[in-house]
């Protein structure tokens, strides 16, 4: 099989999965991204995140990931979701409405390898969901797919930017896509204006110790720092405020994935509901949704936050 018939093959067997976009990049070391990386981590960006330091070349060396690779697919899965919380109830982000997207997306990404090992034989290749050193954004503007925008994510120019990325690392050679996607974020400012804890700051530069995704998953204290107090905006689980202010995603369309469909307490529960849960409660309704991440000491903590966030 030639190597624009195997492009071709990997391009419907993305569509006829469920993603909505495929993008293929060389595999090459990623040099001004792991300038970038490392400016931010000597900065403490990272906050507590400490294995964000781990693994430095792995993040930014394809080969080091999948030896001898030579392509990075990059697929992208809508995540927005048909209906919405009250936002006056504690808020939760967008893409932990439904089940934990990492095995949503690594089960389709297993049979992405079946079909394309079934049609061209064995190869080498590895599929990466958040969970990996991965540079996902990097790759997929690489790819065609978006740009970065000052927010941090990547934006996709005809669907906003509510959208899983996962990776796919391979010793395939396949055509890469031309990187069509200029940055459209022009002087539009609002991104930056509206985070609630001035996290996002100038040239594309996120501080991810002043997120409130941050403070709300990552932070495993059992405080959250009284700094804080009166900027988290009734976020109980991560925050979207500078996703929801993006005037891209005024294309965004409702997801057809059924894994993503939300949790109905997610859309139901009031200030009260989340008050009342017991941990035996919050381990059966959340078995599978990413908030479980945060365990139920986590959603016990931040619900008290921002009762209090005055």
């Amino acid at each position: 099989m030639s190597v624009d018939k195997y492009t071709a093959l990997v391009k419907q067997t993305a569509a006829t999965l469920g993603f909505e976009y495929c993008g293929i990049a060389k595999a090459a070391y990623l040099n001004d991204d792991a300038r970038r990386l490392e400016a931010w981590l000597n900065n403490g960006m990272n906050g507590s995140m400490a294995y964000m330091e781990n693994h430095f070349e792995l993040r930014v060396d394809p080969q080091k990931l999948v030896p001898g690779a030579k392509s990075v697919i990059t697929l992208l899965i809508n995540y927005f979701p048909q209906h919405h919380q009250k936002q006056s109830e504690p808020k939760v982000s967008k893409y932990a409405y439904g089940e934990d997207y990492h095995v949503v997306i690594r089960k389709k990404l297993n049979e992405f390898l079946q079909i394309l090992r079934k049609e061209i034989g064995d190869f080498t290749g590895r599929g990466f969901v958040d969970s990996a050193p991965v540079l996902e954004r990097a790759w997929a503007q690489k790819s065609g797919l978006g740009w970065i925008g000052k927010n941090g994510n990547l934006i996709n120019k005809k669907s906003g930017s509510f959208f899983f990325i996962a990776t796919l690392i391979t010793d395939l050679n396949l055509d890469a896509d031309e990187i069509t996607a200029k940055d459209f974020c022009g002087t539009c400012t609002k991104c930056i204006e509206t985070c609630p804890t001035k996290a996002i700051l100038p040239n594309k530069v996120v501080d991810g110790s002043k997120c409130i995704s941050y403070f709300t998953i990552e932070l495993k204290d059992a405080l959250i720092p009284e700094k804080m107090k009166g900027h988290f905006d009734n976020w109980l689980f991560g925050c979207d405020a500078c996703q929801d202010v993006c005037p891209w995603n005024r294309f965004s369309k409702p997801n057809n994935e059924t894994g993503f469909e939300p949790t109905p307490q997610i859309l139901s529960y009031n200030e009260k509901d989340w008050d009342d849960l017991t941990e035996e409660q919050f381990k059966i309704i959340f078995k599978d949704s990413p908030i479980k991440r945060t365990k139920f000491s986590g959603i016990k903590r931040n619900l008290q936050f921002i009762k209090n966030d005055e």
